[in-house]
């Protein structure tokens, strides 16, 4: 049974070094721990621990543990955890004489398999916890900062990465740019995006979709933002489609967009690389709200805007040929434009519009097709040619005239069948 009970002992200290090594726990608080293990034992056997010192080798693991109690006279032991006799003195060191402290050391086999077993499980617990405080201390205060960390497993609905320190981080599928495709060993760049307690351990939530992960990018590729002399008024994205930046330099000397894009498009591209090719618009942040919503559709060009500042809308009329450029594909550059400017934002064909396109056919001649109130609608919404509506997102259609999903669709399908013929 000492045999066992010492390697226990071993197998405890061992566990020590062990988590000193490989985690991030300072030394005063492994320290700490460890003697709290032990005291605790020492309070089961003993029933106290106030006359016992510990001593500690972090460096090797050693663990020294002394009983200090006053010598005294045969007989007058009151209480055998403070006092020692003198005769029992004496056989742990023959000079000893009564009124000293008689120091003995305490083994850890002297506690037993069960006590040691005990402690082993105690002290790991207690590490377990540590690493989880020292972890959730270390990340909740880094939310929105970029970190580089390594794929460690990758799931149907999450992405486990490790930082630089073995910790495990979580990627979700929905903080993952569409176009990502990553695999174990590989690198990855995200911004840390939430930092919480589930169920007793921390979760650290990364993402490549936050518009924070796009301001972050900025910083590292324009040393004027970091700098202070450009700032990142707003930025609104479509993850790996497209995303609008707003800028405004402190510094009339310096273009915030010239410096943000960079010579022949230096800055942006690698931006643009790790974003998936995400298509990128930097604009000139601006009070005054038409010139923001026109900066806001580019590359369209808009001929008037009228606001409603008490509804928050914006009817931009532009000619036949920039309808198209301000809607965008699938309606992205005048949905972002609506989340940059605050407004929504309306778009308006110009009326008595010569169609531009030579291929294009005004939607009247299709009254044997479609019915005269349905090509009113369209009207209403400055849409008067078969490929304006053609080119429209059908959602866009929906939102802004009284049709119905199943009207519109049957539109678009003959309006298209003209041109395939």
């Amino acid at each position: 049974m000492k045999a066992k009970a010492k390697d226990l002992g071993i197998n405890l200290v061992e566990s020590f070094s062990e988590f000193k090594e490989f985690k991030n726990i300072d030394r005063a608080t492994m320290m700490r721990v460890l003697e709290d293990v032990f005291r605790n034992i020492l309070k089961k056997k003993y029933g106290n621990d106030a006359n016992f010192d510990i001593i500690i080798n972090t460096e090797t693991g050693d663990i020294e543990m002394y009983h200090l109690r006053l010598i005294v006279e045969e007989g007058e032991v009151e209480d055998p955890n403070l006092q020692i006799a003198i005769s029992e003195a004496l056989t742990l060191e023959p000079d000893y004489s009564v009124g000293e402290d008689c120091i003995q050391q305490v083994f850890l086999d002297d506690f037993g398999r069960r006590s040691i077993l005990n402690a082993r499980q105690a002290l790991m617990s207690r590490i377990i916890e540590l690493e989880k405080d020292e972890l959730f201390k270390k990340y909740k205060d880094k939310r929105g900062e970029i970190i580089s960390a390594e794929v460690y497993n990758v799931w149907k609905r999450e992405i486990m990465v490790l930082d630089d320190e073995g910790n495990e981080l979580s990627l979700p599928k929905e903080h993952l740019i569409p176009r990502d495709i990553y695999k174990k060993g590989d690198a990855i760049r995200a911004v840390i995006h939430d930092v919480n307690m589930d169920k007793g351990s921390p979760k650290i939530i990364l993402s490549r979709t936050s518009p924070e992960f796009l301001e972050r990018l900025f910083e590292l590729e324009v040393p004027e933002i970091l700098d202070g002399l450009i700032t990142i008024k707003k930025i609104v994205r479509e993850p790996g489609e497209r995303a609008k930046v707003a800028v405004e330099s402190y510094d009339d000397r310096i273009d915030p967009v010239g410096a943000c894009v960079g010579v022949k498009g230096a800055r942006i591209h690698g931006i643009v690389r790790e974003l998936r090719n995400e298509n990128i618009d930097v604009i000139n942040y601006t009070t005054n709200t038409n010139l923001y919503i026109q900066r806001a559709l580019q590359p369209a060009v808009i001929s008037r805007i009228e606001l409603n500042e008490t509804k928050g809308t914006a009817d931009v009329y532009l000619d036949s040929d920039q309808v198209s450029l301000a809607i965008g594909r699938g309606g992205q550059n005048i949905k972002l434009a609506g989340k940059l400017t605050g407004y929504q934002i309306e778009v308006y064909r110009l009326a008595n519009q010569n169609l531009n396109d030579e291929d294009d056919v005004d939607l009247e001649e299709f009254l044997d097709e479609i019915d005269e109130w349905i090509i009113e609608e369209f009207r209403k919404i400055g849409l008067d040619s078969a490929k304006a509506v053609i080119n429209t997102p059908w959602e866009d259609l929906m939102r802004r005239t009284e049709l119905e999903e199943e009207t519109i669709l049957e539109v678009q399908k003959i309006l298209r069948s003209e041109f395939e013929d």
